[in-house]
C-alpha cells in the first residue's frame, strides 16, 4: 500500500535530527508522533522552529523515545510502498532516527511522492497518452494545491495524500473513465 511521510526537524543543518514524524497510508489511516531527542542530538534552529512551532520544551514533555518511534515505523510500514516530498530530507532524518535506536539505517526506503502521482496518473490514463501528456497533468495538479499550508508532519503528508488522490481523479477525467 502507497504510504506517504513526512518528518519535522531541528534544522537544515547536517547535524539535524528529526523532531516529529507522521505518516498517512492510501486508505487515510495515519500516525503521528513528537520524538524526544536522543541524548546527543543537540542541534536546533530557533528559524525552523518558527517555522514549524515546535520547541524543545514540547519535545522533552510530550516527545516519545527515539527507540519507541523507530520500532513503530518498522512495525507499521515495513511492506509497504513508502513516499515523501523531499525524499533526500526526509530520508536523511529517516536514517537519523533509525541509527540512533540501534536499527539498520535503511530498513526503509522513501521514493519521491512524484513517482507514485505520475504512476497513479498512468495507471488511470493508460498507454495512448505520451509521457509528456501525464508529467504535464500531474505537474498541473501539483501547481493548484500549492504549498503545504503549515509546516507539520501530519498535514504535510496528508497533502500528499490529498494530491494523489487529486491526480488519480483528473487522470481518469483525461481519460474519460470513470
Amino acid at each position: 500500500m502507497i504510504v506517504f511521510l513526512d518528518f519535522e526537524a531541528s534544522s537544515l543543518s547536517k547535524k539535524s535530527f528529526p523532531i516529529e514524524v507522521a505518516w498517512v497510508f492510501e486508505d487515510g489511516r495515519s500516525r503521528s508522533y513528537l520524538i524526544r531527542p536522543a541524548p546527543d542530538w543537540t542541534d536546533w534552529s530557533a528559524e525552523a522552529e518558527a517555522v514549524h512551532g515546535i520547541s524543545r520544551d514540547l519535545l522533552r514533555a510530550d516527545g516519545l523515545s527515539v527507540a519507541f518511534v523507530a520500532e513503530e515505523m518498522i512495525r507499521d510500514l515495513a511492506g509497504h510502498q513508502l513516499y515523501a516530498s523531499a525524499p533526500s530530507w526526509d530520508g536523511k532524518w529517516l536514517s537519523v532516527l533509525l541509527r540512533a535506536a540501534g536499527l539498520p539505517r535503511h530498513a526503509l526506503r522513501l521514493a519521491k511522492s512524484d513517482e507514485a502521482f505520475l504512476d497513479a496518473a498512468r495507471r488511470r490514463m493508460g498507454e495512448r497518452f505520451s509521457d509528456q501528456e501525464v508529467s504535464d497533468l500531474v505537474r498541473g495538479v501539483i501547481g493548484v494545491t500549492g504549498p503545504p499550508p503549515v509546516h507539520r508532519a501530519l498535514p504535510d503528508a496528508c497533502l500528499e495524500l490529498d494530491r494523489l488522490r487529486l491526480v488519480s481523479k483528473a487522470a481518469a477525467e483525461r481519460a474519460g473513465s470513470p
